[in-house]
C-alpha cells in the first residue's frame, strides 16, 4: 500500500523521544504497512508488503479469510505459524514491529513463535498480515518461504494485566459513586451544646430575634427534651418559653399577610378563567352558527365532520371550566356565610400597631411576666412544704379517683343515650298523631259522603231517575275520595332535595311535553344519558313516581306489544282545576 520512501529501513522510534514529538505508530491508518480497516460490504484488497529482509505476498482474493479463535479478554499476545524453516528471530521482529511496540518474542523450533505487544489495537494489526507468503530474499528455496497464519493467544500474564486493570476501573468507579454520594448527601445538622447559665443568657437574646428564632427554639426544645429543668432552672426556661410565645402574635400576622395573598391570587385566577370561559362561549357560538342551514349546506361532508368534532371538543372545554368556576364561587359564598356566622380569629389578632397600643402591650406582658414569676416562687414554696411534712395521696385515693371518672364518663354516655331515644319516641309520636289525624278526617269524609249518596239515592227514586244519574253520582263520589287521597299524598309526599332533582324534572317534562303519546322508561333514559352519563334509569323512574300531579303511567298495545309509557299531565291537572 505504502511507497518504498515511507517504509524507511532504519527508522528509530526513539527519535521522537529525543524531538519531543509524540511517536507516530507505523501501523496507524495511512502512516504504517497496514492499511485502515475497510468496511465490512467492501472487499478486502491486501498488496505486496516489501521489508528489508523479506517481502510478503498477499492471499489470493477469492480465498475466504482466515479463520481465528475467539479473542482472550485484554489479549496482547499471538500467535505465528508458518513461518519459514530459516528465518530468524531478527526477521520476525522486522516484520511484526512495524505493527506496535514488542516485548517479547518467543520462537519455537517447529516453525512458529509467539509475539507479545505493548498494547492491544496493535494484535488487531497483527492479524492482519495472516494469510500473506512470506519468502526470505529472492530465494525460492523452500526453506526460505512459507505461509503465515497470525492468530489470537491465550496468555496468563495478559489475563492477570487485563484483571489489575478491571479491579482499577472498579476502585474508580466505587470512588466517583462515593464522591457523589457525599455530594448528594445532606449535611449534618449542627451539635447542640450542653446546659449551662452561659449560654442559657445567649439563647434568650437569640429568642428575642426574629432572624435567628428557629434556630434558637430547636436548641431550647433540646434542652428541655434532655432534662436540663429543675428547680434551679425553672425560672430561665420559664423566661425562654415565654421569648417563645411572644413570637405568635407575629406569625400570626405573616398568617394573615399571606392569606390576603392568597385571596388576591384566587381573585386573579378567577377573573382570568371569566375571560377564558367568556371567549369559549364565543368560539361555541361560532360553531352553532355554523350547525345552522345556511351555512351548513355549504360544506363539504369532511369539513362537516371537522366542524361537528371541534364543537363537541370546545363545548366540553366551555363546560368543565363552568363547573370549575361555580366551584369557587360556591366556595367563596360558604366562607361569607362563615365569616358572617362566627368572627374571624384572624381578624381579631389585626390589631393596630400604634405607640399607644404598643406600649399598653409590653406593659401587660411585663405585668404577665411578674405574676408568673410570683406564681413559680409560690409553687417552690409549696413543694418545700411537701417535702418537709405533707403526705402525698396514697394508691387507693388514685384508684378512686380513676374510678369515679370512669363511672362519671358512663353516666355521661347513658344519659346521651336517653336524650337520643327520648327524641325519637316524641318523633314516632308526633307522627302517629299525624296518622290519627289523617284517619279521622277521611273517615268523616266518607261518613259525609255515605250520607249524601243515601240522599241522591232517596231523591232518585222519588223522582224517577234512571240509573245513569246514579252511576254519575257514584262516579261523583269515587272521584271527590281519589282527590282527598291525592291531597294526604301530596301531605305525605316529600318535596324535591336538591337542584339536581328539580333539573331533572323541568328536562323531562319538555321531553314528555314534546312527545304527547309518551316515552318508555329506555328512551327517556338514552335520551338522560346524554346530559349526565352517572345517572340510572331507576333513578329517573321513582323520580316520575313521587310526582304523581305531573307524570302518569299508561299501557298501550295489547299481548308481545304490550308497552308502559310516561305521559305528561302537569296541564291536564291545571285545566280539571
Amino acid at each position: 500500500i505504502l511507497t518504498d520512501s515511507i517504509c524507511v529501513p532504519g527508522f528509530d522510534p526513539s527519535l521522537s523521544m529525543m524531538t519531543g514529538i509524540t511517536p507516530i505508530n507505523p501501523m496507524i491508518p495511512g502512516m504504517g504497512l497496514v492499511p485502515p480497516p475497510p468496511p465490512t460490504d467492501v472487499p478486502v484488497v491486501k498488496e505486496i508488503i516489501h521489508c528489508k529482509s523479506c517481502t510478503l505476498f498477499p492471499p489470493n482474493p477469492n480465498l475466504p479469510p482466515p479463520s481465528t479463535r475467539e479473542r482472550p479478554p485484554g489479549c496482547k499476545t499471538v500467535f505465528v505459524g508458518g513461518l519459514p524453516e530459516n528465518a530468524t528471530e531478527e526477521i520476525i521482529q522486522e516484520v511484526f514491529e512495524q505493527c506496535g511496540d514488542i516485548t517479547a518474542i518467543r520462537k519455537s523450533k517447529k516453525n512458529f513463535c509467539h509475539i507479545r505487544f505493548a498494547e492491544e489495537f496493535m494484535v488487531d494489526k497483527a492479524i492482519y498480515l495472516s494469510g500473506y507468503r512470506m519468502r526470505l530474499g529472492s530465494s525460492t528455496d523452500k526453506k526460505d518461504s512459507g505461509r503465515l497464519h497470525v492468530d489470537f493467544a491465550q496468555a496468563r500474564d495478559d489475563f492477570y494485566e487485563w484483571e489489575c486493570k478491571q479491579r482499577m476501573l472498579a476502585r474508580e468507579e466505587r470512588h466517583r459513586r462515593k464522591m457523589e454520594e457525599d455530594r448528594l448527601r445532606p449535611p449534618s445538622p449542627p451539635a447542640i451544646m450542653h446546659y449551662s447559665e452561659h449560654e442559657a443568657a445567649l439563647l434568650a437574646e437569640k429568642l428575642k430575634d426574629d432572624s435567628k428564632f428557629s434556630e434558637a427554639i430547636t436548641v431550647l426544645l433540646t434542652w428541655i427534651e434532655r432534662g436540663e429543668v429543675n428547680r434551679r432552672s425553672a425560672n430561665q426556661f420559664y423566661s425562654m418559653v415565654q421569648s417563645a410565645n411572644s413570637h405568635v402574635r407575629r406569625l400570626m400576622n405573616e398568617k394573615a399577610a399571606h392569606e390576603q395573598e392568597m385571596e388576591q391570587a384566587k381573585e386573579s385566577f378567577k377573573n382570568a378563567l371569566t375571560g377564558i370561559l367568556t371567549q369559549f362561549e364565543q368560539i361555541v357560538a361560532v360553531f352553532n352558527a355554523s350547525t345552522r342551514q345556511k351555512a351548513w349546506d355549504h360544506f363539504s361532508k369532511a369539513q362537516r365532520k371537522n366542524i361537528d368534532i371541534w364543537r363537541k371538543h370546545s363545548e366540553e372545554l366551555r363546560n368543565a371550566h363552568s363547573e370549575q368556576l361555580m366551584g369557587i364561587r360556591r366556595e367563596e359564598e360558604m366562607e361569607m356565610s362563615d365569616d358572617d356566622s362566627g368572627d374571624n380569629p384572624s381578624k381579631k389578632l389585626r390589631v393596630d400597631d400604634s405607640a399607644l397600643a404598643a406600649q399598653a402591650y409590653a406593659l401587660k406582658e411585663e405585668n404577665d411576666s411578674l405574676r408568673w414569676q410570683l406564681d413559680a416562687y409560690r409553687n417552690e414554696v409549696e413543694l418545700l412544704k411537701q417535702e418537709k411534712g405533707q403526705l402525698f395521696r396514697t394508691e387507693e385515693s388514685l384508684t378512686k379517683d380513676q374510678q369515679l371518672q370512669f363511672l362519671q364518663q358512663t353516666m355521661q354516655g347513658m344519659q346521651q343515650q336517653l336524650l337520643s331515644i327520648q327524641e325519637e319516641l316524641n318523633n314516632k309520636k308526633s307522627e302517629l298523631e299525624q296518622a290519627k289525624e289523617e284517619q279521622t278526617h277521611t273517615q268523616a269524609m266518607l261518613k259525609v259522603l255515605q250520607e249524601q249518596l243515601k240522599s241522591a239515592k232517596e231523591l232518585a227514586e222519588i223522582n224517577g231517575h234512571d240509573e245513569s244519574q246514579a252511576n254519575e253520582i257514584n262516579v261523583l263520589t269515587v272521584a271527590l275520595v281519589n282527590q282527598d287521597r291525592e291531597k294526604n299524598s301530596e301531605k305525605r309526599s316529600p318535596g324535591l332535595k336538591s337542584e339536581k332533582e328539580a333539573l331533572l324534572i323541568g328536562i323531562i317534562s319538555t321531553f314528555l311535553h314534546v312527545h304527547p303519546f309518551g316515552a318508555n322508561i329506555e328512551y327517556l333514559w338514552s335520551y338522560m344519558q346524554q346530559l349526565d352519563s352517572r345517572i340510572s334509569a331507576n333513578e329517573i323512574e321513582m323520580l316520575l313516581m313521587r310526582l304523581p300531579r305531573m307524570f302518569k303511567q299508561e299501557f298501550t298495545g295489547v299481548g308481545a306489544t304490550l308497552e308502559k309509557r310516561w305521559k305528561f299531565c302537569a296541564f291536564e291537572g291545571i285545566k280539571t282545576v
